[in-house]
């Protein structure tokens, strides 16, 4: 057999390969079977992450008594992680019924101590251990125990997926079965994709600042990051008033890579989203950059801020959403998932909202069509890997 060719990882690639296991449900031996890693590379770079958090001493820099103590509080805190975690899978299951709630349990064991999924859900280890000894009918012990699965995976998502990306984060997790058979179960408990609704257009073309042309002219498919970024702005309702959140997304894998919010929409906001964009990806001269033609991407500050850095400015044609259409459809997605089942009471509270969504799910772990149901990230670190053994 080959020997596998020797490569060498960004510290930025290995931090993005932990992410994932720290933030889906996913083993480090399958992330790193589905990243083409050794599991034991893998593992090496999760501990370095673990002792490097906190700035906390090196083990071997550590007392006795300060050792266990470490170890005492990363148990708790694995724990009290565990408990959070669970809380969310299976939060539409603590109106369920104890068959339901032990299904769930047979399901999840593998990932997470029967004990602690018993604290959350409410009922008893011998009750469960009771439930996995009764004789019951196959078929239906077993589309128990993939329902059971699909409503998690379903409460993942934030109650948001649709059979389609349902059936394959069971297929992530080594699930085989037919998407047919999802959608059936998935119908039978009232569990559906939430559907998405247009939103108003937040754009302020009113002005006589000079323009660029459009340049992408709608070509979306980017064969490289930072190859081309699209941007816009879109309004939350909140009830001390609106806030507005800008947002960057690198067109190769639909990742966001620069976001800000704040009460006003003004360049201000814009070129906040573009520094925060730049320095989480330093990208090459040649970036195309597409936006509307709002005063913020039209001023001469952001304007400069591109030029600077050898960034090329394209935008849409007047009135045309179309020519924005990557943008346009992720607010949509944000809105829908996220903005219109949420009332957020302040500013703070829904920034802090938003950057859990992007940051925690929509870029790590929500699935994209677009993407073959990868997330951004992992669609980034797959072609990364790729490339390598190109």
């Amino acid at each position: 057999m080959a020997r596998r060719k020797r490569r060498s990882f960004s510290a930025e690639f290995k931090a993005e390969a932990v992410r994932l296991c720290q933030v889906g449900d996913r083993s480090i031996a399958k992330v790193a079977k589905d990243l083409d890693l050794t599991e034991t590379a893998l593992r090496e770079w999760v501990r370095a992450d673990e002792v490097n958090v906190g700035g906390e001493k090196p083990p071997e820099a550590l007392t006795g008594a300060e050792r266990e103590e470490l170890v005492r509080l990363r148990r708790e805190n694995k724990r009290l992680q565990m408990e959070r975690e669970n809380i969310k899978k299976s939060g539409g299951l603590l109106r369920e019924g104890e068959r339901v709630k032990f299904a769930f349990i047979a399901a999840e064991k593998a990932f997470f101590p029967v004990t602690v999924l018993c604290d959350v859900l409410d009922v008893s280890r011998s009750g469960f251990y009771a439930f996995c000894k009764r004789p019951e009918p196959r078929r239906k012990a077993s589309d128990a125990q993939l329902a059971a699965e699909i409503v998690a995976a379903h409460q993942r998502s934030h109650g948001t997926y649709g059979s389609p990306r349902v059936h394959a984060e069971l297929r992530a997790r080594g699930l085989c079965v037919s998407r047919k058979r999802v959608e059936r179960l998935m119908r039978e408990r009232g569990l559906e994709a939430r559907s998405k609704r247009r939103f108003r257009r937040t754009t302020d073309s009113n002005h006589t600042m000079p323009l660029a042309p459009n340049l992408l002219g709608r070509q979306f498919d980017a064969k490289a990051p930072n190859e081309a970024w699209v941007t816009d702005v879109t309004y939350i309702p909140t009830a001390e008033g609106w806030l507005y959140l800008a947002t960057i997304l690198d067109l190769f894998s639909r990742r966001v890579v620069g976001f800000a919010m704040s009460e006003q929409n003004d360049r201000a906001l814009a070129l906040a989203a573009l520094e925060r964009a730049l320095r989480a990806r330093r990208p090459r001269p040649g970036l195309l950059h597409h936006s509307d033609r709002g005063s913020p991407y039209a001023s001469e500050d952001y304007r400069k801020a591109l030029r600077e850095r050898g960034i090329v400015a394209s935008m849409s044609r007047t009135g045309d959403c179309w020519d924005n259409a990557v943008a346009e459809s992720f607010f949509a997605t944000l809105k829908a998932e996220l903005v219109d089942a949420t009332r957020f009471p302040t500013r703070d509270a829904a920034t802090a909202a938003i950057g859990d969504y992007l940051e925690r799910f929509y870029n790590h772990a929500r699935r994209h069509s677009y993407l073959g149901y990868l997330s951004p990230v992992e669609f980034e670190l797959r072609a990364q890997v790729a490339a390598f053994a190109a």
